[in-house]
């Protein structure tokens, strides 16, 4: 997996990574639920050459894993004219550096020869680990960007989520979110889903030492001994986050604003034209589950290779495992179009929002995690329900599917419309009253529902939806107002 902050990337790099999942993987390239690329089915024979391949393109792996920071999230649509998406940008690039481990074991293995010379271009000098210390984490730790106004990469649900405040158009600060999680073990009630609290709205400029705070009260007292409930929202859980506030302000050496009074009002997925304010276009291309390759009509892997090499774009990827081409001129417009058509590639008006919104991990075959299909399940699922969908005039209305093959959480089920968890090979558990804004924990509605059973069990949900629904009402706000033993008595 390659470690993309902010999702950003240059046409090369993508060009390279396709190249690459044809030579050393297994034809496909797929696009993560943290703005990161996925190689899947590198043969071990190959797997050096392939971390030397993606850090020969000034890309890398170091740090995608492991009890470190992860992968930066940050907002990817590139507004030319606006400074706060350039800010998170950056903001992303400044976290996901400072947190980089300090170690030389992944230069030692992987990228020196045999004579002990380094092959990459990167450059590192050992030093101590001033963050992590001689143990690392208890577990991994997850940060994102986002505004309150469109939260795409899912704050609430990160280890440490920065909500931007914005104020005459530049960042003033961020409310930090902290303690949310998706992972829990469905025979283990101690873990659980969670969505972050706030902690305090910190400025701009004492950014990092805040979060470099929070990170080493996690590193000093997260659970060590039982890894199940090793992540940040276990300790703030079992402190409550006054005493959490009260240790991070310790560690810091001063007291902590209250967080500011924004909060997150909106989500977008970023697909179709838009523009970026400075006279060209960006074009944000659904990429089903991520997955890039070509199948059937949809050559959505050698469309993407030719339009990349016609148009030279700079690349962003979603936290809905999409893909959006930046610095397009409006005369380009039209041949692009036609490369799409060409290629199968339908235009983002052409979808359903509950296609555009849906995303899954990759489960069966590939993850050792997983107790059922994901990936591979739910575009029957939506192809279903984008009928039941499509008779109650409801195809334009936003709803947020996600689905994961084991209760891990990586698509992050928990918080959307409709979360599918695998729970039997063939069986989900259905979770239902999140939000596509991911603000909101959503309840377990049923339990080991068959695949071929899921759209027959929400349609009457969503005909009570249609029907008795407020103004603007999300399906998800639409069930949590209901509750669980109103819309049982619907289906019944």
């Amino acid at each position: 997996m390659s470690s993309i902050p902010g999702g950003r990337l240059t046409t090369e790099q993508m060009l390279a990574e396709l190249d690459l999942c044809e030579q050393l993987a297994n034809g496909t390239l797929r696009i993560t639920t943290r703005q990161g690329l996925q190689l899947h089915g590198v043969l071990k024979s190959n797997l050096k050459q392939s971390i030397r391949e993606i850090n020969r393109i000034k890309m890398t792996t170091f740090a995608a894993c492991g009890d470190v920071n992860r992968n930066v999230m940050a907002c990817p649509a590139p507004f030319r004219n606006n400074p706060a998406h350039q800010q998170m940008q950056q903001v992303a690039q400044q976290l996901a550096v400072h947190f980089r481990p300090r170690t030389t074991a992944y230069f030692d293995i992987w990228l020196r020869d045999e004579d002990g010379n380094e092959t990459s271009a990167a450059e590192f000098t050992p030093v101590e680990e001033p963050i992590y210390g001689t143990h690392y984490l208890p577990r991994k730790f997850k940060m994102a960007v986002a505004l309150p106004e469109d939260n795409c990469v899912d704050v609430y649900t990160q280890d440490l989520g920065l909500l931007a405040i914005v104020d005459e158009g530049q960042i003033i600060g961020f409310n930090l979110i902290a303690g949310g999680g998706m992972g829990r073990t469905p025979s283990a009630e101690k873990t659980f889903p969670a969505v972050g609290q706030k902690l305090a709205f910190v400025p701009s400029d004492q950014l990092i030492e805040v979060c470099e705070a929070v990170v080493a009260v996690q590193r000093d007292f997260g659970n060590r001994v039982d890894r199940k409930r090793a992540r940040l929202k276990y300790l703030i859980f079992d402190w409550g986050m006054p005493k959490f506030r009260a240790t991070v302000e310790e560690y810091l050496g001063r007291t902590l604003e209250d967080p500011h009074p924004a909060d997150v009002t909106g989500v977008d997925d970023h697909m179709g034209w838009h523009e970026q304010g400075d006279g060209r276009l960006f074009l944000g291309i659904n990429v089903e589950n991520g997955r890039i390759k070509d199948e059937g009509n949809l050559r959505l892997k050698s469309g993407l290779r030719a339009i990349l090499q016609r148009f030279q774009p700079e690349i962003r990827l979603t936290a809905l495992q999409s893909i959006i081409l930046c610095d397009i001129d409006p005369s380009d417009r039209p041949e692009l179009e036609s490369m799409m058509r060409e290629y199968g590639i339908q235009a983002a008006e052409d979808l359903t929002l509950a296609r555009r919104y849906s995303i899954a991990c990759p489960a069966f075959p590939t993850c050792g995690l997983s107790i059922t299909e994901a990936e591979r399940a739910l575009p029957a699922i939506i192809d279903e329900l984008d009928v039941e969908l499509a008779k109650l005039g409801l195809q334009n209305t936003k709803l947020a599917i996600h689905m994961t093959g084991c209760p891990n959480g990586c698509a992050r089920p928990y918080t959307p419309d409709i979360g599918l968890v695998g729970r039997a090979v063939g069986k989900y558990t259905m979770f239902l009253g999140g939000n596509p804004e991911g603000t909101r924990l959503a309840f377990t509605f049923r339990d080991m529902v068959p695949a071929e059973e899921i759209v027959g069990v929400l349609t009457p949900l969503l005909q009570a939806w249609k029907s008795e629904s407020a103004a603007e009402e999300s399906f998800g706000d639409f069930c949590c107002r209901k509750g669980q033993e109103t819309l049982e008595q619907l289906i019944a």
